[in-house]
């Protein structure tokens, strides 16, 4: 190609990128305020925009094939064309993925701002959003590879003899993919069957945490201290987990104290009672304070129960109540702490005394002539 005909391909492209530039500043600058969506555009087209533009014009500015000098000869025309071709299927898909994900982010956006623990319809519509869009990505891409693997001539004829083993080759693939289909599968039913939503509070193998991302393969976990367990989206279908914001996010908070037989309830109730009623992190709904149990080693159990709006009034009612009490047992009633008793009995009557059967031994305290055991040691010690 001669220098005119490359100036043209960067003239169309200079063009084309202009034009997209153009596009952003109104979008952002100008309809900013009266279409919401477009700064999602502006934020999500950063660098697809001006790939795809780019490739557009240089397709548009491509020479055709000719036999001067200067000119392209057909042969490398039609390895640039389907190089282009290949960029053109790839740049689109992504603006196109681009695009969605924009539009989708605008819905995810409004419904975060509503979002609260007790909002469960908003979190329900999230997570389904969230993974329908994972989905519909996935099955894009998937169709882009394939038109793009179809742009060779040796796949276009394998596609033929694939076409007449489709059965053979899906039972195979089904199998192969047999993983990855039921984490698909998996996580579609927990999305559209609301037993999992992004922001539910779960516990799962022993960790108590926050559903943070949904995705096809797995779901991750935000733990209370900051690790992130993640865990393969069968597994909630397969498996038992607590979900403790199902239904609402009121919950109920529950102290058990082992104390003393000697601890007063009615004055601990009392207290209790005050405590719960003034405290910030009692949504006021109900509150008691019950002794539950005895326990084998002879513990008072006192189970303090308190609900709460959510789980982190839950967490902190109880932290509150357990200090409280403890500091308010020690300066008042110390008694009433949990202590170990042993009791000593006398002995029967009719049973015979150590000093009877042993009467020379060296642990009796004084021998009857004031001498304190005999000077051979202990005869029962033999």
């Amino acid at each position: 190609m001669d220098a005119r005909q490359w100036i043209a391909i960067g003239v169309a492209v200079a063009v084309a990128v202009l034009l997209v530039f153009a596009a952003r500043w109104v979008l952002k600058h100008k309809l900013g305020r009266v279409w919401r969506v477009s700064r999602y555009l502006v934020a999500r087209t950063t660098f697809t925009a001006y790939g795809a533009a780019a490739v557009i014009g240089v397709n548009l500015a491509l020479p055709n094939p000719g036999n001067g000098p200067n000119e392209v000869d057909w042969s490398t025309f039609r390895t640039i064309d389907h190089a282009m071709s290949i960029l053109m299927i790839a740049t689109l898909t992504a603006l196109g993925i681009s695009l969605a994900y924009a539009a989708t982010d605008m819905i995810l956006a409004r419904l975060s701002i509503a979002n609260g623990d007790a909002d469960r319809k908003a979190r329900r519509i999230q997570t389904q959003v969230r993974l329908l869009r994972r989905v519909i990505t996935s099955i894009i891409v998937v169709l882009a590879i394939a038109s793009i693997l179809f742009t060779f001539d040796e796949v276009q004829a394998l596609g033929a003899g694939l076409l007449a083993s489709a059965g053979v080759i899906g039972i195979v693939a089904g199998v192969a993919a047999q993983s990855t289909l039921s984490n698909l599968f998996a996580g579609l039913q927990l999305a559209f069957s609301d037993a999992l939503r992004i922001g539910d509070v779960v516990v799962v193998e022993g960790e108590w945490g926050r559903v943070e991302e949904l995705s096809l393969v797995n779901v991750t976990i935000k733990i209370w201290d900051e690790r992130r367990l993640v865990v393969p989206v069968a597994n909630f279908t397969t498996t038992s987990f607590e979900n403790w914001t199902k239904q609402s996010t009121a919950i109920t908070a529950k102290v058990m104290l082992p104390l003393d037989w000697e601890v007063p309830i009615e004055e601990l109730r009392e207290e209790t009672g005050r405590l719960i009623t003034s405290s910030k992190h009692w949504d006021g709904r109900s509150w008691s304070c019950q002794v539950v149990d005895i326990t084998e080693a002879g513990d008072v159990m006192v189970r303090v129960v308190a609900t709460a709006a959510d789980t982190g009034n839950q967490w902190d009612i109880a932290c509150q109540i357990r200090e409280h009490l403890i500091g308010w047992l020690v300066a008042n009633y110390p008694e009433s702490l949990p202590r170990d008793r042993t009791q000593f009995l006398a002995q029967d009557d009719g049973e015979a005394s150590y000093a009877s059967r042993f009467p020379t031994s060296a642990f009796r305290r004084h021998e009857p002539n004031g001498v304190s055991g005999p000077p051979g040691g202990d005869p029962g010690e033999a």
